[in-house]
């Protein structure tokens, strides 16, 4: 009597793990959010935020209510901005992971966020209004990418390289926008103009967490991350080399355009609403890797969920571990560098598996 096997048997255990873990990181991200609705300069207690919401939802809220101006003016907006922030760097960054096979990769590989920095630099220098100098920011950051596409393909078209020639076009327009912004620096008035830029660079929340500014950044990661979760399957083929992904039927040369675009506008407008914020699409990623592995349909959404919890967690810290408020790289270099290495450490194997 011949015993038949289950081929999809050893994948349930993996897809319940996947779906527990997912489960869990959305348990966390709840957590976090409550815990930093009640902390700040002005604290609120767990039962005077239930009477805001409850208040609300019944339409009896008091107009002047104190409470609720500080939860729904400034709080909840400082909130949805890190979270949806914080998951659009994680997705970039693990999207152009898996699509450059390699783990070391972070979203400004392209020289996105340099090229926004130097947008941010000069309009701050020009005392542009808020509104433009995240436009300028923003553009400046989609131009350094696609001087980066553009070099690519012509140096590729003469003398081939693909990925690589990207890679070292993108360090090179990285280099030059760094230069760009060095000489904004130093251009700038050192009463006014160049603590605002440094402190820019620096990355926070503090002038950007508005309502407008939250519907605006999440309508750039909807329109960014819709087409990485769509195409979640193809950057698992496309992480064993174009050439198996050609020969399995992927247009590579499309999926890898999408990506570079989708992963560019997430982090353009991240560092044009918020600043440079540093680690955050590098680390998250290696964590999940160690939680789902390195399937990209379970490790995506479990980057951009623990991403987010991530950057709100960083925020908390940045808005009230001390009197000023610290900017966000700082408390992400902090933190990020230690764990980055403790997962290097840990799994120096875990990418391959």
């Amino acid at each position: 009597m011949s015993t038949q096997t289950n081929p999809a048997a050893p994948q349930k255990p993996r897809m319940q793990r996947e779906t527990l873990v997912l489960i869990g990181l959305f348990a966390l991200l709840l957590v976090v959010v409550i815990v930093s609705v009640q902390i700040g300069r002005f604290g609120v207690s767990s039962s005077e935020m239930f009477r805001v919401v409850k208040e609300a939802f019944a339409g009896t809220l008091d107009p002047k209510d104190q409470v609720a101006a500080v939860l729904f003016t400034v709080r909840l907006p400082r909130i949805g901005l890190a979270i949806v922030a914080g998951a659009a760097l994680s997705a970039a960054g693990a999207s152009f992971q898996g699509l450059f096979r390699n783990p070391m990769v972070s979203p400004d590989l392209l020289g996105v966020a340099s090229g926004a920095s130097v947008g941010a630099c000069i309009g701050i220098l020009l005392s542009l209004p808020g509104p433009m100098i995240q436009l300028l920011s923003f553009g400046a950051g989609l131009a350094a990418v696609a001087l980066v596409v553009g070099v690519s393909a012509a140096v590729t078209k003469t003398s081939g390289g693909g990925l690589l020639v990207m890679v070292l076009a993108g360090i090179v327009v990285s280099s030059l926008a760094s230069a760009v912004t060095s000489l904004t620096k130093y251009l700038a008035p050192p009463e006014t103009k160049l603590p605002e830029i440094t402190f820019w660079l620096m990355g926070s929340f503090a002038r950007s967490s508005s309502a407008a500014n939250l519907a605006i950044m999440t309508a750039i990661f909807l329109l960014g991350v819709i087409p990485l979760l769509m195409l979640r399957w193809k950057l698992n083929v496309m992480s064993f080399g174009e050439e198996e992904a050609r020969a399995l039927g992927v247009n590579t040369a499309r999926v890898r355009l999408v990506v570079i675009v989708a992963a560019t506008l997430l982090t353009a407008g991240t560092v044009a609403l918020c600043g440079v914020v540093g680690w955050v699409g590098l680390v998250i990623p290696h964590m999940c890797r160690f939680l789902v592995g390195p399937n990209y349909l379970a490790l995506l959404p479990s980057s951009i969920v623990l991403g987010g919890c991530f950057m709100l967690a960083v925020d908390d810290v940045a808005r009230t571990a001390t009197a000023g408020e610290i900017p966000l790289s700082i408390v992400t270099s902090l933190i990020g560098a230690p764990v980055f290495l403790h997962l290097l450490f840990r799994g120096q194997h875990a990418w391959a598996e």
